[in-house]
Protein backbone atom coordinates (compact mmCIF):
# COMPACT_ATOMS: atom_id res chain seq x y z
CA UNK A 1 0.00 0.00 0.00
CA UNK A 2 2.99 2.29 0.92
CA UNK A 3 4.75 1.58 -2.07
CA UNK A 4 1.91 2.20 -4.17
CA UNK A 5 0.92 6.03 -2.54
CA UNK A 6 4.80 6.41 -3.37
CA UNK A 7 4.14 6.54 -6.55
CA UNK A 8 0.89 8.81 -6.68
CA UNK A 9 3.14 11.82 -8.66
CA UNK A 10 3.07 9.39 -12.12
CA UNK A 11 -0.56 9.10 -11.89
CA UNK A 12 -2.99 10.75 -14.40
CA UNK A 13 -6.66 11.02 -14.57
CA UNK A 14 -9.32 10.50 -16.87
CA UNK A 15 -8.46 14.32 -18.51
CA UNK A 16 -4.75 13.34 -18.84
CA UNK A 17 -4.05 15.77 -16.17
CA UNK A 18 -1.90 15.20 -13.15
CA UNK A 19 -3.55 13.65 -10.28
CA UNK A 20 -3.72 15.96 -7.08
CA UNK A 21 -2.56 14.39 -4.02
CA UNK A 22 -3.51 15.18 -0.39
CA UNK A 23 -1.46 14.20 1.94
CA UNK A 24 -2.62 12.68 5.53
CA UNK A 25 -0.25 13.45 7.45
CA UNK A 26 -0.93 11.84 11.34
CA UNK A 27 -0.83 8.93 13.90
CA UNK A 28 -2.22 6.10 14.88
CA UNK A 29 -5.98 7.28 13.94
CA UNK A 30 -4.96 7.82 10.22
CA UNK A 31 -2.82 4.79 9.92
CA UNK A 32 -5.82 2.51 11.13
CA UNK A 33 -4.53 1.09 13.84
CA UNK A 34 -5.94 -2.06 14.65
CA UNK A 35 -7.64 -2.42 11.60
CA UNK A 36 -8.44 -5.57 10.05
CA UNK A 37 -7.50 -3.99 6.38
CA UNK A 38 -6.22 -0.56 7.40
CA UNK A 39 -5.37 0.15 3.30
CA UNK A 40 -9.45 0.03 3.03
CA UNK A 41 -10.94 0.76 6.12
CA UNK A 42 -9.07 3.89 7.28
CA UNK A 43 -10.62 6.88 7.15
CA UNK A 44 -8.37 8.30 4.41
CA UNK A 45 -9.09 5.25 2.33
CA UNK A 46 -12.87 5.95 2.55
CA UNK A 47 -12.18 9.37 1.29
CA UNK A 48 -10.42 7.67 -1.41
CA UNK A 49 -13.83 6.23 -2.40
CA UNK A 50 -15.89 8.97 -1.95
CA UNK A 51 -13.38 10.96 -4.40
CA UNK A 52 -13.13 7.96 -7.03
CA UNK A 53 -17.24 7.99 -6.71
CA UNK A 54 -17.49 11.60 -7.66
CA UNK A 55 -14.95 11.47 -10.43
CA UNK A 56 -12.14 13.93 -9.02
CA UNK A 57 -8.43 13.76 -9.86
CA UNK A 58 -7.38 13.13 -6.07
CA UNK A 59 -4.95 10.82 -4.74
CA UNK A 60 -5.31 10.42 -0.94
CA UNK A 61 -2.27 9.55 0.37
CA UNK A 62 -2.01 7.61 3.98
CA UNK A 63 0.83 9.01 5.96
CA UNK A 64 -0.30 7.70 9.29
CA UNK A 65 2.38 6.39 11.86
CA UNK A 66 1.17 5.06 14.84
CA UNK A 67 3.08 6.26 18.19
CA UNK A 68 3.56 9.58 16.26
CA UNK A 69 3.80 12.93 18.19
CA UNK A 70 4.08 15.93 16.99
CA UNK A 71 7.62 16.22 17.73
CA UNK A 72 7.96 12.96 15.48
CA UNK A 73 6.28 14.69 12.87
CA UNK A 74 8.43 17.83 13.24
CA UNK A 75 11.32 15.59 12.16
CA UNK A 76 9.07 13.43 9.65
CA UNK A 77 7.49 15.82 7.60
CA UNK A 78 10.48 15.97 5.24
CA UNK A 79 11.42 13.19 3.81
CA UNK A 80 7.05 12.97 3.02
CA UNK A 81 7.48 16.41 0.90
CA UNK A 82 9.23 14.52 -2.08
CA UNK A 83 6.07 13.57 -4.38
CA UNK A 84 3.63 16.64 -5.22
CA UNK A 85 1.40 17.61 -2.79
CA UNK A 86 -1.74 19.78 -3.30
CA UNK A 87 -3.72 19.32 0.07
CA UNK A 88 -1.85 19.17 3.37
CA UNK A 89 -4.08 17.37 6.44
CA UNK A 90 -3.18 17.19 9.31
CA UNK A 91 -3.89 14.65 12.48
CA UNK A 92 -1.04 15.23 15.20
CA UNK A 93 -1.24 15.82 18.85
CA UNK A 94 -3.59 13.72 20.54
CA UNK A 95 -0.19 11.81 21.63
CA UNK A 96 0.97 14.54 23.28
CA UNK A 97 -2.12 14.90 24.88
CA UNK A 98 -2.46 11.34 26.62
CA UNK A 99 1.46 12.13 27.42
CA UNK A 100 0.69 15.46 28.92
CA UNK A 101 3.30 17.10 27.10
CA UNK A 102 3.20 20.94 27.83
CA UNK A 103 0.75 22.36 25.40
CA UNK A 104 3.24 24.98 24.08
CA UNK A 105 5.80 22.21 22.79
CA UNK A 106 2.92 20.78 21.10
CA UNK A 107 1.57 23.95 19.48
CA UNK A 108 5.28 25.17 18.61
CA UNK A 109 5.93 21.72 16.65
CA UNK A 110 2.35 22.07 15.01
CA UNK A 111 3.67 25.36 13.43
CA UNK A 112 7.14 24.14 12.96
CA UNK A 113 5.60 21.31 10.43
CA UNK A 114 2.77 23.85 9.10
CA UNK A 115 6.08 25.82 8.15
CA UNK A 116 7.94 23.31 6.32
CA UNK A 117 4.73 22.06 4.26
CA UNK A 118 4.25 25.90 3.19
CA UNK A 119 7.95 26.65 2.63
CA UNK A 120 7.74 23.59 0.23
CA UNK A 121 4.46 23.74 -1.42
CA UNK A 122 3.27 27.61 -0.64
CA UNK A 123 0.26 26.88 -2.88
CA UNK A 124 -0.92 23.88 -1.25
CA UNK A 125 -4.15 24.15 0.98
CA UNK A 126 -3.80 23.26 4.19
CA UNK A 127 -6.37 21.25 6.59
CA UNK A 128 -6.29 20.84 10.53
CA UNK A 129 -7.93 17.59 12.15
CA UNK A 130 -8.77 18.96 15.73
CA UNK A 131 -8.17 17.00 18.97
CA UNK A 132 -9.57 17.02 22.50
CA UNK A 133 -8.31 15.34 25.79
CA UNK A 134 -10.47 14.57 28.32
CA UNK A 135 -10.77 16.42 31.35
CA UNK A 136 -9.14 13.83 33.71
CA UNK A 137 -6.44 14.98 31.98
CA UNK A 138 -6.26 18.14 34.49
CA UNK A 139 -9.26 20.94 33.90
CA UNK A 140 -6.51 23.82 32.88
CA UNK A 141 -4.66 21.53 30.70
CA UNK A 142 -7.46 20.44 28.91
CA UNK A 143 -8.77 23.76 27.61
CA UNK A 144 -5.34 25.13 27.17
CA UNK A 145 -4.79 21.88 24.76
CA UNK A 146 -8.12 22.10 22.83
CA UNK A 147 -7.91 25.52 22.82
CA UNK A 148 -4.26 24.89 20.39
CA UNK A 149 -6.28 23.44 16.97
CA UNK A 150 -8.32 26.49 16.08
CA UNK A 151 -5.59 28.80 17.31
CA UNK A 152 -3.74 27.21 14.48
CA UNK A 153 -6.16 27.07 12.45
CA UNK A 154 -6.89 30.52 12.38
CA UNK A 155 -2.94 31.74 12.22
CA UNK A 156 -2.28 29.82 9.17
CA UNK A 157 -5.69 30.25 7.46
CA UNK A 158 -6.14 26.30 7.98
CA UNK A 159 -9.68 24.40 7.10
CA UNK A 160 -10.69 23.25 10.19
CA UNK A 161 -12.33 20.05 11.45
CA UNK A 162 -13.19 21.08 15.26
CA UNK A 163 -13.21 17.35 15.95
CA UNK A 164 -11.98 14.48 13.96
CA UNK A 165 -12.94 12.09 16.76
CA UNK A 166 -16.38 14.00 17.32
CA UNK A 167 -19.39 11.15 17.21
CA UNK A 168 -16.95 8.45 18.47
CA UNK A 169 -14.66 8.96 21.11
CA UNK A 170 -16.52 7.45 24.43
CA UNK A 171 -18.97 5.28 22.44
CA UNK A 172 -17.70 1.71 23.00
CA UNK A 173 -19.27 -0.12 20.49
CA UNK A 174 -17.54 2.83 17.88
CA UNK A 175 -13.84 2.19 19.77
CA UNK A 176 -11.57 -0.98 19.77
CA UNK A 177 -11.11 -2.76 23.47
CA UNK A 178 -8.56 0.07 23.78
CA UNK A 179 -11.10 2.52 24.31
CA UNK A 180 -8.85 4.48 22.43
CA UNK A 181 -8.64 3.66 18.42
CA UNK A 182 -11.87 3.65 16.03
CA UNK A 183 -13.02 0.79 14.98
CA UNK A 184 -14.24 0.30 11.32
CA UNK A 185 -17.36 2.09 11.47
CA UNK A 186 -15.89 4.46 13.90
CA UNK A 187 -13.80 5.14 10.69
CA UNK A 188 -16.57 5.71 8.80
CA UNK A 189 -17.65 8.34 10.75
CA UNK A 190 -13.90 10.18 11.17
CA UNK A 191 -14.74 9.98 7.41
CA UNK A 192 -17.50 11.46 7.17
CA UNK A 193 -16.08 14.35 10.37
CA UNK A 194 -13.33 15.02 7.30
CA UNK A 195 -15.00 14.85 4.34
CA UNK A 196 -17.85 17.71 5.47
CA UNK A 197 -15.07 19.60 5.27
CA UNK A 198 -12.55 18.50 2.91
CA UNK A 199 -15.39 18.95 0.43
CA UNK A 200 -15.43 22.38 0.79
CA UNK A 201 -11.99 22.98 -1.15
CA UNK A 202 -11.78 20.32 -3.64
Amino acid sequence: MKDKQANTDSLVDNKNEQVKNILFFGNSLTAGYGLEDPGSESFPALIQVKLDSLGLGYKAVNAGLSGETTAGGKGRIGSLLKNKMDIFVLELGANDGLRGVPVSQTEENLQSIIDTVKLRYPEAKLVLLGMQVPPDMGGKYARDFNAVFPRIAAKNDMLLVPSLLNKVAGIPHLNLRDGVHPTANGQKILAENVWDELKTIL
